[in-house]
């Protein structure tokens, strides 16, 4: 990847799009008002936000507009990590953030939120409706005893009732959670169990790939092995009526009611997130109404460049943090595109379908969905009108360079690509879309305004057009405030401030180029390696998986006892296809024409299918701690693998290694 600029980026934002940008016209306002540079662009306005920490985010809460019930002290009272404390003495809450436009007579019959099914039909929900519906909710919540601080679970697919269950709970000051309903009970339970809701939303099953999934056995199983629920909410979402005991979505959002807003500290529970806990019951992530309210502000507002005119669109679940980031486009005031179904039915194609129907003007995806679309020869720039789409964002793994090419050739040429790193742990991204900045093939534009994000060698020194382990050198409001049940912090600090004491290590592998842009290659703690030479994995899978006979792939790298070091690639095959001597002398040949001799594997070997967390991520590491041997039972937490079976094949590897 070379940092000259010697070459045209693959695209380059007009003066007049630069000129409109919201980025743009708070930077003006910034540097009037508060001190900021009037010159020098996003880099000189990313260096004053770190450097000026206190006086950036405190333009951040003026230009948007926060609602504070009572003032604050200061911005920052304590700068060290973990442990930071933002704007103490202030109260908001992030509810009434939320629903802000329906105040407005010109906005309130908009809609606030666009639902699409599989029949791919939107369906709108006004602001005025959306708000009244809250209102309901959060007086029966309160009829039921529902308290600020107390926890308010969601067994629930990505329909409007699961935004509206959480704007009710973050209204009344209680701490919303949520699981999506293709997690077992046991994974459920791994979950809400830790945090011992008082209120359970629940649907009777929800409908994938042209199926229904039926899961009133499964609500069942949570509502016996939940003993602290007082109440529990039925949708009907396949038709069936409320069993014994539990209330009907309709009955408790029916009262035309004003929302009532319940002030909470800056830094009380919002929700709590769950990382995909590889190892050990899933981390309880805690994190605060006023911090998420202030850094999504910002990144939806200043990097997404959102408002009132967009529509945004990204493909979640409710079981991952995109979900919550997505609600929070009720922030700026934009019609919010909630897709149940699957991201592949009826045809690959589905997602741009929606895009289309909705009148997205982002739309957010995973890589893997875009390396799908290539490699089923989707043309979306042909085959369907997306002529609103400004934005294509994608996250969960790095883009691959034929992935930007592939989406600037077949979406459009002039098409903003942002490939967008981040964190469950921050519910954000550290590094990604500038809608003033050039778009290089295979980076992320820049590290995101208040995030002094750094390349960190072993040693603790930053380092430019090197890898080095991701770290953030200042605190950010989104950051946890604690994980649950964790009462002396050390299963926080361990997690993220155990290399680099007072600095957070987010376990990734980076390169920072000279020009502020920012290359993300795979996880650190399942790094290659080889000779001393440290490698990314999603290098690998990058290359390999242009093969069509690839579907998907697995590079571990082993250090053995002896000094040796084993690095396996395993393959899951097309339909069709056979790993013969012809098929692995080309993915060698590929790898090493591509990457570097020292990235081709010791040996490739044909597997039944990856394993994933539950939120859709390769597992790297368990599988190495099986490969060294590790007991299944102590390498991996059962409830977090999409399909536990496929572990015992890696694990009978380790045996026949012996």
């Amino acid at each position: 990847m070379t940092s000259a600029a010697n070459h045209a980026p693959l695209w380059q934002p007009d003066p007049d799009r630069i000129a409109a940008a919201r980025i743009t016209r708070f930077q003006a306002w910034a540097a009037e008002r508060h001190g900021a540079p009037a010159e020098g662009g996003y880099q000189a306005l990313h260096r004053w936000s770190v450097d000026e920490l206190e006086t950036f985010w405190q333009a951040v809460a003026e230009w948007f507009e926060i609602r504070f019930s009572t003032p604050y002290a200061r911005v920052l009272a304590d700068r060290s990590m973990p442990g930071a404390q933002w704007f103490p003495g202030a109260t908001l809450n992030y509810a009434e953030h939320a629903l802000r436009t329906a105040e407005d007579p010109a906005r309130a019959h908009d809609p606030a939120l666009l639902h699409v099914d599989e029949t791919h039909e939107p369906t709108p929900i006004s602001w005025s409706e959306l708000r009244r519906q809250v209102g309901a909710l959060a007086a029966e919540l309160r009829a039921l005893g529902v308290r600020p601080g107390d926890r308010v679970s969601g067994y629930l697919p990505n329909i409007p009732q699961a935004v509206t269950a959480f704007l009710a709970t973050a209204a009344v000051g209680a701490v919303w959670t949520s699981c999506a309903p293709d997690f077992g009970a046991r994974s459920v339970l791994d979950r809400f169990q830790q945090v011992e809701p008082v209120v359970l939303f629940t649907v009777d099953g929800y409908r994938y790939g042209g199926k229904e999934h039926d899961r009133t056995q499964t609500v069942a199983e949570l509502r016996r092995e939940l003993p602290t629920l007082r109440a529990v909410v039925h949708i009907p979402l396949l038709g069936t009526d409320a069993p014994e005991g539990a209330l009907d979505w309709s009955a408790v959002t029916s009262q035309d009611v004003e929302p009532v807003f319940e002030p909470v500290p800056f830094d009380h529970p919002l929700w709590v997130l769950y990382s995909s806990g590889t190892t050990g019951l899933p981390k309880a992530i805690v994190q605060s109404q006023g911090g998420i309210l202030l850094e999504h502000f910002k990144q939806i507002g200043l990097h997404c460049d959102l408002g009132p005119d967009d529509r945004f669109f990204w493909y979640t679940s409710t079981g991952w943090m995109m979900w919550n980031f997505l609600v929070s486009g009720l922030l700026t005031g934009t019609t919010v595109v909630l897709y149940d179904g699957s991201p592949g039915y009826p045809d690959t194609g589905a997602q741009w379908r929606v895009a289309e129907r909705t009148g997205a003007t982002l739309f957010g995806t995973s890589a893997a969905y875009v390396m799908a679309c290539a490699k089923a020869e989707v043309h979306p720039g042909r085959d369907f009108d997306l002529s609103r789409v400004k934005c294509v964002a994608t996250t969960g793994s790095p883009l691959p360079p034929d992935g930007f090419r592939w989406l600037h050739d077949e979406v459009a040429d002039d098409l903003w690509i942002a490939s967008v790193s981040g964190g469950t742990d921050v519910c954000s991204c550290f590094a990604g879309a500038v809608p003033t900045l050039p778009v290089e093939i295979g980076e992320l534009q820049a590290a995101c305004l208040g995030t002094d994000l750094q390349s960190w060698d072993p040693q603790g020194k930053p380092v430019i057009d090197e890898v080095g382990e991701l770290v953030v050198t200042n605190p950010m409001p989104s950051m946890p405030i604690r994980f649950w049940n964790d009462p002396d912090g050390s299963r926080y600090r361990d997690s993220y401030f155990e290399m680099y004491p007072g600095v957070w290590r987010h376990g990734d592998w980076i390169t920072i180029t000279d020009r502020g842009s920012v290359i993300i290659h795979g996880r650190s703690d399942s790094t290659l390696n080889r000779q001393g030479v440290r490698m990314g994995s999603a290098d690998i899978y990058e290359v390999v998986e242009r093969l069509p006979e690839i579907r998907e792939s697995l590079v571990i790298g082993l250090e053995e006892p002896d000094g040796g070091y084993w690095m396996p690639l395993f393959v899951h095959l097309a339909e069709g296809a056979a790993l013969d001597d012809d098929l692995r002398a080309r993915i060698k040949q590929s790898i090493r024409e591509n990457l570097s001799p020292r990235h081709v594997p010791d040996d490739i070997i044909e597997v039944p299918g990856v394993p994933h967390t539950l939120t859709g991520k390769r597992i790297e590491v368990p599988v190495k701690r099986l490969l060294q041997g590790t007991p299944l039972a102590k390498a991996v937490n059962p409830g977090s693998v999409d399909d536990l079976g496929l572990l015992g094949f890696y694990e009978d590897i380790a045996r026949n290694r012996k």
